[in-house]
């Protein structure tokens, strides 16, 4: 497992070797100063996505970032490591998986309220994958042109090259879960946004 602490101080030490500001770290990766700054403090773990962001930032590969830092093949997220999002529009975002250096990979457990519209994501590099389950109440999923309706238990899945887009037409909370590997685009300033 990876220490929050070990992280955060590897991640200063690089950016301070590399003479660069927090704010101007955070522009390179394009991640917030305040994320970015958390996570050197050490009380945030970073999801994939952003972690392979501020790697690209610094001009190296997630393992390297990584480096000697993982101590256990084993890696345990508890509940209360958990990343919370509060998204605008009322909707939520619970990231569900530890950090595996170089495995591009999350499960994601989102919450839409009534009526919630999450938006459009752009399509991911190519051979990126998601699998998406429907715990409860009713989800539209968009994929390129087409459209899918999908109620509690159903599941579907789609190459994430496309662009996508998740709604909860309904006026019932809808809750469901995204697993996603999401590769990694050669330009390091085309970094895709975090799946919903």
């Amino acid at each position: 497992m990876i220490d929050p602490g070990s992280l955060g101080r590897r991640l200063h030490e690089l950016r301070a070797d590399r003479g660069l500001a927090l704010t101007a770290l955070a522009r390179q990766a394009g991640v917030s100063v305040s994320m970015l700054s958390a996570i050197e403090r050490g009380e945030k773990t970073p999801t994939v996505v952003v972690l392979s962001r501020i790697a690209d930032g610094l001009g190296l590969s997630a393992s390297r970032l990584l480096a000697g830092l993982e101590h256990d093949r084993v890696l345990v997220r508890r509940a209360a490591e958990q990343e919370h999002i509060a998204e605008p529009g009322g909707w939520h975002r619970t990231v569900l998986t530890p950090v595996v250096p170089g495995v591009n990979f999350e499960w994601i457990r989102t919450t839409l309220p009534p009526g919630c519209d999450a938006g459009t994501f752009p399509a991911y590099a190519p051979g990126s994958h998601e699998f998406v389950v429907v715990e409860s109440g009713e989800l539209t999923l968009g994929v390129g042109e087409g459209e899918y309706v999908l109620a509690a238990g159903d599941s579907v899945y789609f190459p994430a090259d496309a662009a996508h887009s998740y709604a909860n037409r309904s006026g019932n909370p809808c809750v469901y879960s995204v697993a996603a590997l999401i590769m990694r685009p050669r330009d390091s300033r085309m970094t895709p946004p975090r799946p919903a």
